[in-house]
């Protein structure tokens, strides 16, 4: 008797230090994607590919990724996370998998995605703590900073710091939060939106860092999210300060 495919939602956690990106490219290029799909082989998936909320870029890491892939599995959802997870590398894991409907589509129905950047204030530099982090030499201006994160919120056209993952597609996103917390020499921004462009989040906080640092006016900042044709020049910040922290879903499509 065959066993019956079903579909799976699983939260995927991953440092993004030694990936190139979480989408699959074509050649030997290391991604998180290649790689839980070739987990999943050695238990008999031949799917074409796995789905995913949103793609990181490479650096960057991912603590609440969420993925959704079909299965013939006669076991349960529990053995299923540890044999995928005995064929993953230690810099990536499932952290929960359960059944969903067989048309759920992890993307389409995320009602938004959250993402923290942190940065680390220390002259000096610290090993253990960098490879999650940008460190930065003083403290910036936390109002400042703040100033620019509160404008954020809300419905805008961020075409100035970011480009649409689909080419030709519209710049519009809605910014549910944005904010800034101090946790002693850690500066922690947390964003909440209902999807991001392609670099958004680290154009943004590198503009932010520039107004608490004295290096740009907050009003340049409320300046450039007002001319979406204009492209921010001020610079990226570095990925792997970086995380996708959840993915959060309305009830009906929660699996």
């Amino acid at each position: 008797m065959c066993t019956p495919m079903e579909t799976y939602k699983s939260i995927l956690a991953y440092d993004g230090t030694d990936f190139h990106g979480y989408q699959r490219q074509a050649g030997a290029v290391r991604t998180v994607q290649g790689t839980v799909e070739a987990a999943l082989r050695t238990l008999g998936w031949r799917g074409g590919s796995i789905r995913a909320a949103g793609r990181t870029d490479a650096g960057v890491h991912a603590r609440g990724q969420v993925i959704s892939f079909s299965l013939a599995w006669q076991h349960s959802c529990r053995d299923l996370l540890a044999a995928v997870n005995a064929s993953l590398p230690p810099d990536v894991a499932l952290r929960s998998c359960e059944h969903a409907p067989a048309d759920f589509e992890p993307r389409y129905a995320a009602r938004s995605r959250t993402y923290q950047y942190i940065l680390l204030v220390d002259p000096v530099r610290r090993p253990l703590e960098e490879r999650y982090a940008w460190r930065r030499w003083t403290s910036p201006n936390l109002d400042a900073m703040q100033a620019f994160a509160a404008a954020l919120e809300g419905v805008h056209d961020f075409g100035a710091f970011g480009r649409a993952p689909i080419p030709g597609g519209h710049t519009r996103r809605e910014v549910l939060q944005a904010t800034w917390d101090q946790e002693g020499d850690r500066f922690i921004f947390t964003i909440e939106a209902n999807a991001f462009l392609y670099h958004m989040v680290r154009r943004i906080v590198s503009i932010m860092v520039a107004c608490g640092e004295n290096r740009a006016a907050v009003r340049d900042a409320v300046n450039a999210l007002q001319h979406p044709d204009q492209a921010w020049e001020g610079g990226i910040a570095p990925a792997h300060g970086l995380c996708l922290e959840c993915v959060s879903y309305r009830p009906a499509v929660s699996g």
